[in-house]
């Protein structure tokens, strides 16, 4: 059957017919083009992107109801020019603008205007700069008041353009990084009132609201008594690779940037992120995609709501009630979101069917990386996620969804409570031979729920997980994930290291876990390989046949429909070299992490 081609090129004109001595500009060019052929598809459109930065003016939405899918059998394939090849053209597709226009501000800080934008993020010939922060808090003795803190130092009120000041607070619940905006500084010669952005700020105490009494304490615990990290101001433009933005004056914004060694301002390419959206496809199919760089796109959330008021995973209030959840009378309570919002990515596909991702490079992203909602037989495959400030894959309420030989690391740069991985009541789910690392909470999690059957989370490496925050693990899973273990969660030949933090897990099976196997994983170097005893109570769970280095607490005495059986533990000192010599563990070893070279 004939291909259709058409091409694109940073050197081409968008009034060219497309072919591959006369391309066009743009991929919306390209995208007109296909419209007007896929109805009669005898064979597969092939889109070509020749190498180069493609800046994207506006997002590119692909939508089935004007023509964007394969029809008659056939797809619909964008990629780079000589995919799969050693001469695979390098090829971005970026949301984001070049700043020029650049001025000495003194003590080797550069600024430039750029109008009524906001970046959170920054990129300095191909790499990510970082927001101006103070990370040891506010000076001086410091008390929370109704509206926001008070402090004995005058320090403060030294620092310009307070409005946009952001303050962070790691661990304001051990799962949790809030973040809430500055409205005003104020005061006099002996102390400074600094007044929190609202309803941020009354929202948070709210959300935040809670009693730990495990710790044997009095329960007492507010994590937003003082923020931990403050961000963006100039007056923290200490170290080189960092920058920040003054507001002062509406719509005439100011970057200002200290360069790293080596870096001359007016030659380096300094782009900020602009699109919130770079590619997102709606009920589209038949569609492919690969060979791509996504890079340098925003999201203005917190800047829009006066902060980042984080739950847990990428969950996040933003409107309605709180819930309280009782944890029992000698533990706690703590308040969640009765509507939790979730953190968007800055590509998606919703209702998509047979669309393939691969080979792609996901990087510099201001949201999540991708998003998979309600997606029917969507292949992930051989992409490397990195440098994203939310998480790297997520897919909702999706049906035979794989995700499979994927690098992700370095994600969650800003929203610290991401995941490299998350799937969320989902069927037939495959998350297999990915590689996780370097990551500031979860690698891997699987919430289920009553739509939840089938997930399989085989042979994946996962090292370096909980970097930053408490109260997780390498994999994590919670709640009932089928009806029966023949309809369940199967968790088998993943190989978990080094999980940092206090308090996590290597395998975590968390709230109310149901119909679960894990099966001959390993696991070295977490604070416990798995947690028996959780609220609300697992069911139906089995763990079998695998590899770690202690013995969990409650192993003898596990919950009544609990299975712990036939696993090895092996000596902790030496760990490394007694699972390569047994049998099972070189297995596991041997099939663990991506089959491929990352391209």
């Amino acid at each position: 059957m004939p291909e259709i081609r058409f091409f694109v090129s940073p050197d081409g004109q968008d009034d060219w017919p497309g072919t591959a001595d006369r391309p066009f500009a743009t991929p919306h060019a390209a995208q007109e083009a296909v419209r007007a052929v896929t109805a009669g598809m005898t064979g597969d459109i092939v889109v070509t992107f020749t190498a180069g930065v493609h800046y994207l003016a506006r997002p590119l939405v692909f939508d089935d109801a004007k023509g964007d899918s394969g029809m008659n059998g056939f797809r619909v394939i964008h990629q780079a020019q000589g995919y799969g090849t050693p001469e695979q053209a390098k090829v971005e597709l970026s949301g984001g603008r070049e700043i020029t226009d650049w001025s000495m501000d003194g003590d080797g800080v550069w600024s430039a205007p750029i109008g009524d934008l906001a970046p959170r993020r920054l990129t300095v010939d191909g790499h990510p700069a970082t927001r101006a922060a103070r990370s040891t808090g506010l000076p001086g003795t410091v008390t929370k008041t109704a509206t926001g803190y008070v402090t004995d130092s005058t320090e403060p009120q030294s620092w310009p353009d307070p409005s946009g000041l952001e303050f962070v607070y790691p661990g304001v619940y051990p799962w949790s990084e809030a973040r809430i905006a500055v409205a005003s500084i104020s005061g006099d010669a002996s102390s400074t009132t600094i007044t929190m952005a609202q309803p941020a700020f009354d929202h948070a105490g709210s959300l935040y609201d809670s009693k730990w009494y495990g710790a044997g304490g009095d329960g007492t615990w507010d994590g937003l008594a003082a923020p931990s990290v403050l961000e963006n101001s100039v007056a923290f433009l200490t170290e080189p690779g960092t920058f920040a933005v003054s507001r002062t004056e509406a719509g005439d914004h100011v970057l200002h940037y200290r360069p790293r060694t080596g870096e001359e301002i007016g030659k380096t390419t300094v782009v900020v992120p602009v699109l919130e959206t770079l590619i997102s496809g709606q009920g589209v199919h038949d569609l492919v995609f690969r060979g791509f760089t996504f890079a340098d796109a925003a999201w203005t959330g917190p800047t829009r709501t006066g902060g980042y008021l984080h739950y847990h995973g990428n969950a996040r209030y933003e409107r309605g009630e709180f819930q309280k959840i009782d944890l029992g009378a000698d533990v706690g309570y703590v308040h969640v979101p009765a509507e939790p919002v979730q953190l968007p990515a800055n590509v998606g596909f919703t209702s998509a069917c047979r669309v393939t991702v691969e080979g792609n490079h996901f990087t510099r992203l201001g949201a999540g990386g991708l998003l998979v909602e309600g997606g029917t037989d969507v292949e992930v495959r051989e992409c490397v996620f990195d440098e994203i400030s939310g998480s790297g894959i997520a897919v909702h309420a999706g049906t035979r969804v794989s995700l499979e030989d994927n690098l992700v690391h370095h994600i969650g740069t800003e929203y610290r409570g991401s995941s490299a991985v998350l799937v969320v009541e989902s069927e037939e789910t495959i998350v297999a031979h990915n590689e996780i690392r370097d990551v500031p909470h979860n690698g891997i999690v699987i919430t289920g729920g009553e739509r939840a059957k089938g997930t399989q989370v085989l042979s994946n490496l996962v090292e370096r997980s909980m970097g930053k925050l408490m109260d997780g693990g390498g994999i994590y899973l919670s709640a009932p994930q089928g009806s029966s273990f023949a309809g369940g969660a199967m968790v088998r030949g993943n190989v978990i290291r080094d999980v940092l933090t206090s308090y996590n897990f290597g395998l975590y099976t968390d709230y109310g876990a149901a119909w679960i196997t894990v099966l001959g994983n390993i696991v070295h170097g977490a604070d416990t390989p798995i947690v028996l005893q959780v609220g609300p109570p697992m069911e139906n769970v089995a763990f079998v046949g695998n590899l770690w280095d202690a013995l969990p607490d409650g192993y003898d005495d596990p919950p009544e429909t609990v299975t712990v059986a036939a696993n090895t533990v092996l000596p902790k000192e030496s760990f490394a070299e007694a699972v390569r010599a047994d049998p099972a563990g070189a297995d596991i070893l041997a099939r663990a992490g991506r089959r491929r070279l990352e391209r």
